[in-house]
């Protein structure tokens, strides 16, 4: 599925220089640089521009210094950590927006992967998701229970939804309430290309005129929606507008790692003109609000 020159070419994007055995270890490390290097994004449906979710062609958008959503991301990573030799697993999930309910509707793809633990001589899973822009910044084991990574706090329970399956319950402060998974192991993403085709192409989908990429770090997360720039640190959040082009690109390529290598100039300019006009229309929409 991937090969050994497009691992390395990988493995180069996420900034690592060994290619190391599989272990709990060398998986925290992919995982970190992953989430921090290769952001979550919904610019090329915004731009008309959807790449396919074929996992040869998820592995060049990775390899080519662009990046994508959730089964892009999640489908290159198990191609990447597959041809490194670890046994990685596809399921079905869900995201509980805030204020819905939860749900496995096969708009997020997920991953588990199984490790072998030398202290007990038996295999152990782990959960692992660099496909969201703001999910945990380590993998976490798949066993119920609460977990810490800096400052924030996750917890992981059986899912009430399906016999079997999982819930990640997110920290509090960001922009989700969970995600569900079922327990079966997926072997193809068929059964996600219908919901890929709505999320890219149909116009009720959300992304079609919302412009959001997040990238997560080890203290917090930032996010560009639209003009605005949020950016956590640990519980605090800071918000600033962005008014310039200039900067507003700047802030993609050094802040978020998207260059728009793939975007002519003229592109670019549509792009920044059709957010830009948004933002106008959202800052007139609240000023209308609040009168």
């Amino acid at each position: 599925m991937i090969s050994q020159s497009e691992v390395r070419a990988y493995l180069d994007r996420l900034g690592i220089s060994d290619i190391q055995a599989p272990s709990k270890e060398y998986l925290f490390e992919l995982h970190k640089a992953h989430v921090a290097r290769i952001p979550w994004q919904t610019l090329d449906i915004f731009a008309g521009k959807p790449t396919s979710i074929d996992i040869q062609e998820s592995v060049q958008l990775m390899i080519q210094h662009r990046s994508g959503y959730c089964f892009h991301l999640n489908g290159a990573f198990t191609a990447l950590l597959r041809g490194l030799g670890y046994k990685a697993y596809w399921h079905q999930a869900g995201v509980q927006p805030l204020g819905q309910e939860p749900r496995i509707n096969g708009f997020h793809l997920g991953i588990t992967v199984c490790l072998l633990n030398d202290q007990h001589g038996e295999e152990e899973r782990w959960l692992v998701d660099v496909g969201l822009g703001d999910m945990p910044w380590e993998p976490i084991p798949l066993k119920f229970g609460e977990y810490l990574q800096g400052p924030f706090q996750y917890v992981l329970e059986p899912s009430r939804i399906t016999d079997r399956g999982w819930r990640l319950i997110h920290d509090p402060h960001y922009s989700f309430v969970g995600v569900d998974y079922a327990p079966d192991v997926v072997n193809s993403l068929d059964m996600f290309k219908s919901n890929h085709a709505f999320y890219s192409r149909s116009p009720e989908s959300p992304w079609m005129d919302l412009f959001i990429i997040r990238q997560r770090h080890e203290l917090g997360m930032n996010e560009l929606k639209g003009c605005i720039w949020r950016k956590w640190s640990g519980n605090a959040l800071d918000k600033v507008e962005i008014s310039s082009k200039s900067e507003w690109f700047e802030i993609l390529a050094d802040i978020f790692n998207e260059p728009l290598v793939n975007y002519s100039t003229f592109e670019r300019d549509l792009i920044w003109e059709k957010v830009y006009r948004q933002h106008q229309n959202w800052k007139k929409l609240m000023e209308h609000e609040s009168i």
